[in-house]
C-alpha cells in the first residue's frame, strides 16, 4: 500500500534525517513510527506528505510514485499536533473546506460531515468557531476534516501531546476504535512509546535517522534487537548489568548460571538485560538471583519502584506495595526466560533454539 525506497532526507544545513530507509506497509495497517527527538519520524511523515521534498529515494502509494507528485494530489490527510484548524471559520466549514475545493456539490459535503460528526461526536459543534472547542474537542475536528476527505493514507503527527494524561488515553481509545472502523492504512508518529505500544499493529523503532527495528508492540518489546530499543521501549527502562558468557555459563557478579541455548558462544563480555518487572521478590529455583541494596522507593500505587545497587550497578525492580526499608538487602529473582543478552555493540544475542526456528 505504501513503500519507501531508500528514503534520504538531507537539510541545507547538512544534517541527515533520514539515512536510506526501507518500508513497506500494508493496506489497513496503522504502523506508528517512534523515536526520541531527533530520530527522523516527523521527517519521514513530511516527506510522504510531500511537506518536505526528498534528497533522495522513492515513495509509492498503491503503486503510483508519488514523492515526484504536488501535496494536494496524493491523496493523503495529515492530523498535525496543533490542530491547524482555521480559527476564522466554524467546525462546519473547516470540515468542509477540503471538499469544496475540490468541487465535491453541497448534497454530497452536508452528507459526508453529518456522518463523520456522528462517528465522532462533535454535532453539537459544528456552529461554533475553534477557539470555543477544548483540546480534545479541536483534535477530534482535527480527525474530521481528514477523514471527511475519505484518503488513501492517514498521517498522524504527535496528535495528542498538547492533551492533559486522561484525555490522552480517551482520545488514544478513540483513534483505535476509529482506524479499525474505517480500515485506512495510518502512520502515526510519536515519542510516547505508551501510545505506540497501544495503538500499532507494528512499531518502527528509529533512531539517529535509521531503523532499529520493525516488529509488533509485542515482539519490540519482549525480542528488543538492540540495548536502544530495549532500553527505549518499556517504562521504566531495561536494567542493563555487564556479564560475561563462555560457552553457556552466564557470569554475573560471583553468580554463574548455565544457560543451555547459549552454549555455543564461546568467552565474551555481554550486557545482560533485566527488564524491572520480572525481577520478582519470589525465590525460583532455576533463576538468576540479584542481590540489592535498597535506596529509593517510588509508590506507584497498586505496585512500586524499588531502586538500589547490585554490586555497584544500579537497578530497578516493580514490586507490589510492601514497606521495605532503605539500606536493607533484598533478594531479586529472574526466570531464564527473561533473560536479554546483547553484545558489546548492544546487538541482541539470539539464543541457539531461536536461530534454528528461523
Amino acid at each position: 500500500m505504501l513503500e519507501m525506497q531508500q528514503l534520504v532526507k538531507t537539510y541545507e544545513n547538512g544534517h541527515q534525517a533520514v539515512k536510506g530507509i526501507d518500508l513497506n506497509i500494508s493496506q489497513g495497517e496503522f504502523i506508528v513510527l517512534v523515536g526520541p527527538s531527533g530520530c527522523g519520524k516527523s521527517s519521514i511523515l513530511r516527506s510522504i506528505a510531500g511537506l518536505e521534498s526528498i534528497t533522495a529515494g522513492e515513495i509509492h502509494l498503491n503503486g503510483r510514485r508519488v514523492d515526484t507528485v504536488k501535496p494536494a494530489e496524493r491523496d493523503i490527510a495529515m492530523v498535525f499536533q496543533n490542530y491547524a484548524l482555521y480559527p476564522h471559520m466554524t467546525v462546519y466549514n473547516n470540515l468542509a473546506y477540503g471538499l469544496k475545493n475540490r468541487g465535491v456539490d453541497k448534497a454530497e459535503i452536508e452528507n459526508k460531515i453529518q456522518d463523520v460528526a456522528k462517528t465522532l461526536k462533535i454535532e453539537d459543534y459544528l456552529d461554533r468557531k475553534p477557539s470555543k472547542l477544548s483540546g480534545g474537542q479541536r483534535q477530534r475536528v482535527a480527525m474530521g476534516r481528514a477523514i471527511v476527505r475519505d484518503p488513501q493514507l492517514f498521517l498522524f503527527d504527535e496528535p495528542l501531546s498538547n492533551l492533559d494524561a486522561a484525555l490522552r488515553a480517551h482520545m488514544r481509545l478513540q483513534i483505535k476504535k476509529l482506524q479499525r472502523k474505517l480500515a485506512v492504512t495510518s502512520v502515526y508518529v510519536t515519542h510516547d512509546q505508551v501510545e505506540a505500544m497501544t495503538l500499532a499493529d507494528r512499531i518502527v523503532v528509529l533512531n539517529l535517522g535509521e531503523i532499529e527495528q520493525i516488529g509488533t508492540p509485542s515482539e519490540v518489546y519482549h525480542q528488543p534487537a538492540s540495548t536502544f530499543v530495549a532500553s527505549f521501549m518499556g517504562s521504566p527502562a531495561m536494567n542493563f548489568l555487564s556479564s560475561r558468557m563462555i560457552k553457556g555459563q552466564l557470569i554475573v557478579g560471583d553468580q554463574t548460571l548455565f544457560i543451555p541455548e547459549y552454549a555455543h558462544l564461546s568467552d565474551q563480555e555481554i550486557t545482560l538485560g533485566v527488564r524491572p518487572e520480572h525481577a520478582e521478590t519470589t525465590l525460583l529455583h532455576n533463576g538468576l538471583k540479584l542481590n540489592m541494596k535498597i535506596s529509593v522507593i517510588e509508590p506507584l500505587g497498586p505496585n512500586q519502584l524499588v531502586h538500589g545497587k547490585f554490586q555497584s550497578q544500579s537497578i530497578i525492580a516493580v514490586t507490589p506495595e510492601y514497606p521495605f526499608d532503605i539500606n536493607q538487602n533484598l533478594q531479586l529473582c529472574v526466570e531464564q526466560k527473561n533473560l536479554h543478552l546483547f553484545d558489546t555493540q548492544g546487538k541482541r544475542i539470539q539464543a541457539l533454539s531461536s536461530e534454528k526456528s528461523q
